[in-house]
């Protein structure tokens, strides 16, 4: 390009040396206007050039995407055609189970029957066994509260029962005490017929008729009298204890003629005699006091010998703490 530029302006200068003067200015205005126009044009090349540059990038990127488009479209492609195969798989797959469907429903019309059946009749024996759970859950709430009421009666019950064996533990140590106390005031008169013993919850005390009595009389002796007021001393120090007087005789029938009429009559004006005197100035009051006349109908050796109705001869005086408590807490 700039080589025919320097051609241009030779052959001008060789013209201007041969032309004339207008028109080398004419020629050389043309060089001007035309080296102008060169300018432009070498000005709008570069900018084509430039274009031209940018243009075959675009169209390589273009190009690279087209590439990827066709890589994309023939993975697509194979992604569509397994698809509609895994399509025509499943379909014929949806028509094989449609017709096993279909063969089930007519072929399980009677077993479907029978299991709807078997659901109703559970579902009967359901409803009866709620049934029956209600009853028993309303059975077993009365029989709760009854526990309850049997428990908290249970409980008063033992209640009762600890404060009675606490009270029979009391009158049992009561018994023992008196025993020991009427012991030791009738000390002086053992083996004279008189014996004291603890038995059945009460306390014995046991005096032979020669302890006391002539045979056949129902005045006590000195010596028995003696032995009586020592007793009615104890007795009266305890007031809690009652007493009873019972009078017994041998089975010898008493001789006629005289004003005791019987045994039984002998017995129990003897009883008397020892209330009399287990009463005189002791302070002891008469409402503890018990007389009972047995006769011989309560022997303490059945033998028929003298010495067993010598045995039998005898009055006991029965001594027995107060159970009224005792029985009032059995009542409840």
């Amino acid at each position: 390009m700039m080589k025919s530029f320097l051609y241009i302006l030779v052959g001008m200068a060789f013209l201007a040396s041969c032309v004339p003067a207008s028109e080398f200015s004419q020629l050389t205005d043309k060089s001007s206007s035309l080296q102008n126009e060169r300018d432009d044009l070498m000005a709008e090349n570069e900018h084509l050039t430039v274009a031209n540059r940018e243009m075959m990038a675009r169209i390589d990127k273009v190009e690279e995407q087209r590439q990827q488009n066709i890589e994309d479209s023939i993975r697509i492609y194979k992604k569509v055609e397994d698809l509609e195969k895994e399509m025509a798989q499943l379909e014929r797959k949806y028509a094989d189970l449609e017709s096993t469907h279909e063969s089930l429903l007519r072929g399980n019309a009677r077993e479907t029957r029978r299991l709807l059946n078997e659901l109703q009749t559970t579902q009967e024996d359901l409803a009866t066994k709620e049934r029956l759970l209600k009853e028993l859950e309303a059975n077993v709430a009365g029989q709760r509260q009854d526990v309850n009421r049997l428990t908290a009666e249970l409980e008063a019950r033992n209640a009762r029962l600890v404060e009675m064996e606490r009270m029979l533990h009391e009158k049992d140590r009561v018994l023992d005490d008196l025993r020991e106390k009427v012991a030791e005031a009738l000390l002086g008169f053992e083996g004279q017929g008189l014996t004291v013993t603890r038995k059945n919850g009460k306390v014995y005390v046991s005096m032979d008729e020669k302890l006391l009595f002539q045979s056949g009389s129902t005045v006590v002796d000195p010596n028995g009298v003696r032995a009586l007021k020592q007793l009615a001393q104890v007795l009266a120090r305890n007031p809690e204890i009652s007493i009873m007087i019972e009078g017994h005789t041998d089975d010898v029938p008493f001789r006629k003629g005289s004003s005791i009429k019987d045994n039984w009559d002998l017995s129990a004006l003897r009883a008397t005699s020892i209330v009399r005197i287990l009463l005189e100035g002791s302070g002891i009051d008469p409402v503890r006091l018990t007389v009972a006349g047995r006769g011989e109908y309560l022997p303490v050796d059945p033998a028929d010998t003298p010495e067993a109705r010598r045995k039998n001869r005898r009055t006991e005086i029965i001594l027995s703490p107060d159970l009224t408590e005792v029985f009032r807490i059995l009542d409840m």
